[in-house]
């Protein structure tokens, strides 16, 4: 009920409730210069499964433990994913690997007309791209909405999670003034910050954050989507 309550109130006003609570603190890793062979990412295999504890950034709090394990690899890679509280969640399809057909990770999930990569084309700091597609609903195929992304490769950077100490690559999602399926939101913004560790085909930190207005509210005053940070505790 907290969390619903802070959406529903002003930028200004969330500040001042979680002002006297302690945020996540930023994930801080140590910078490397670029590997002299670029890691390649792991191609993917029934029964590899990542394990995430899911915080609140505002307040720390634990959202959920969420398993994410591959069960199917043929012309789509199927990721089944179960929260610990949340129960089964949906799906997440790759086709092919690297690049996602259905994403779950926002509420409701998207299902492309054209697949999104999942991370940089390119494992090279300061690599950018920018795609644009439409997307349905999963279960309202009559409707689609425009999606853009930008993606950009920041850097390596070794990081320590609770499954261990990794060798990254740092990039970013940025979703500037895409279409929601909710009439009511009039423009939506969307970034996340990704580590991902190509030995395991996945990140080990995923942290980001959503914004939306509606008519008559402006920036200053925007809503709050999730403000989630996802990180490692297991994998095989």
């Amino acid at each position: 009920m907290r969390r619903l309550f802070l959406f529903a109130l002003p930028a200004f006003l969330v500040i001042a409730l979680t002002g006297c609570i302690s945020s996540q603190p930023y994930p801080k890793g140590v910078v490397l210069p670029s590997p002299e062979t670029t890691p390649k990412v792991r191609a993917p295999k029934v029964g590899q499964e990542w394990v995430y504890i899911v915080r609140n950034v505002f307040n720390q709090a634990v959202v959920d433990t969420v398993t994410e394990r591959v069960v199917a690899v043929n012309k789509e890679i199927l990721i089944e994913r179960t929260g610990i509280k949340a129960g089964r969640l949906p799906d997440e399809i790759q086709s092919p690997w690297g690049y996602v057909l259905q994403d779950p990770r926002w509420s409701p999930p998207q299902l492309f007309q054209q697949v999104m990569p999942l991370w940089p084309e390119q494992l090279i700091p300061n690599w950018t791209g920018f795609y644009r597609t439409r997307y349905q609903v999963p279960g309202y195929p009559s409707s689609t909405y425009y999606w853009g992304l930008n993606i950009t490769a920041v850097q390596w950077e070794q990081m320590s999670v609770p499954a261990g100490q990794f060798l990254t690559f740092k990039y970013q999602y940025e979703a500037p003034y895409f279409e929601s399926n909710d009439l009511f939101r009039v423009a939506n913004y969307r970034k996340e910050e990704l580590w991902l560790f190509p030995e395991i085909g996945r990140w080990v930190i995923r942290r980001g954050y959503g914004r939306y207005i509606t008519p008559g509210v402006f920036w200053g005053d925007a809503y709050w989507e999730d403000n989630l940070e996802w990180e490692l505790i297991s994998w095989k």
